[in-house]
């Protein structure tokens, strides 16, 4: 029996655990539950589980971690905030089935330094496929990470093209059902680019031997290449289902949580290269990852507000990466990384995007 602390539950990570774990009630036991504001959405859940330990909000939730006894703690919360609970699970020895990816990347080696082997589980469809992939070999045979992305509903546009899409064209992506920040990180590939500094962080393998490739179908959640020259994929219908449960109960796979392929019918998959012209983000988000620091907590939070303001109508979709780029090529790294440190970049990005987008909005 695993016991499960769910951080986000009514979310979408969240009530997708939930599902899992609901005809299962023998394989796992949901312990604790937090929320950033859905009260009556974590009620409900909390009386259909049995559970007593609840908290709302990140402060409380991190506390929740070091008061619960729980084997796994999922953190499913959005944002920068999940960096306490991430620390929290770490420092008292849980396993961290992490979709968290931005306590990850802004946290960085505070997280990595914290971390035992094998005490992060990724959650990330493309980071879930790589771990799997990854018991193929051992670490010095692999060569190479491919990490596939759908190109979202802008695959193919030009860079000219992009600059005149509306928000409600940025949220309409063709595979996945997701929030409003990730959704649009998803169309300027911002997202990808998380992924691939979560990739170094999360599998020690160096920036320039990770690589994005555009797979639109999004059956084959990204692949590991090895020094013999074989590579290993990993497909399955997107259902983030399947690695929810990898990351409940890991190495362990869960039976009848996802549909497999049908072999049955015929079907094409395609790979094509990425328009980084067109999708400048994961080029960025390399050079971030190697400058380390307080970069990636830049990068993410002046992300965030960029996307706020490109909903709001302040700013137009190219304009999102290019505020990005211009708030890092500001920014000066502090000459020690803490939480102090960390929130401190926050704040300022924060501060240095929106001063920019105000700029552009008057001019």
């Amino acid at each position: 029996m695993r016991r499960i602390l769910i951080l986000g539950s009514t979310g979408s990570i969240g009530t997708q655990a939930l599902d899992v774990i609901r005809d299962r009630r023998d394989r796992f036991e949901v312990v604790g539950l937090a929320v950033g504001r859905d009260l009556d959405g974590m009620a409900a859940q909390a009386a259909e589980f049995g559970v007593v330990h609840t908290a709302v909000g990140a402060r409380e939730a991190e506390q929740l971690v070091r008061d619960v006894d729980a084997d796994v703690v999922l953190n499913g919360i959005t944002g920068s905030v999940g960096l306490g609970p991430t620390l929290a699970a770490l420092e008292a020895g849980r396993t961290l089935a992490l979709a968290n990816k931005e306590s990850l990347i802004v946290g960085g080696e505070l997280v990595t330094r914290l971390a035992a082997r094998g005490q992060i589980v990724p959650v990330d469809s493309e980071h879930s496929a790589i771990a799997q992939a990854l018991l193929a070999g051992t670490p010095r045979e692999v060569r190479r990470l491919v990490l596939t992305a759908s190109g979202g509903p802008f695959r193919g546009r030009t860079r000219d093209e992009l600059s005149a899409v509306t928000p409600a064209e940025a949220l309409a992506h063709p595979t996945w059902d997701m929030g409003r920040v990730v959704t649009t990180n998803s169309a300027t590939l911002v997202n990808k680019g998380l992924e691939v500094i979560e990739a170094h962080l999360l599998f020690g393998v160096d920036y320039d031997a990770i690589d994005v490739v555009v797979h639109p179908q999004s059956i084959v959640h990204s692949m590991v290449e090895f020094v013999d020259g074989s590579t290993i994929a990993q497909a399955s219908p997107p259902d983030m289902r399947l690695p929810i449960s990898l990351g409940l109960d890991w190495p362990h796979r869960v039976s009848g949580v996802g549909v497999p392929l049908d072999w049955t019918r015929a079907q094409s998959w395609t790979f094509e290269p990425l328009d980084e012209r067109a999708f400048p983000a994961v080029a960025l988000a390399k050079q971030v990852g190697r400058a380390g620091s307080t970069y990636p907590a830049v990068f993410n939070a002046a992300n965030e507000q960029a996307v706020d303001a490109f909903h709001e109508g302040r700013l137009n979709f190219s304009g999102i990466v290019d505020t990005v780029s211009a708030t890092i090529d500001a920014h000066e790294a502090p000459s020690e990384l803490s939480r102090e440190t960390l929130a401190d970049a926050e704040r300022w990005a924060r501060g240095a995007a929106d001063a920019r987008i105000a700029r552009i909005a008057r001019a």
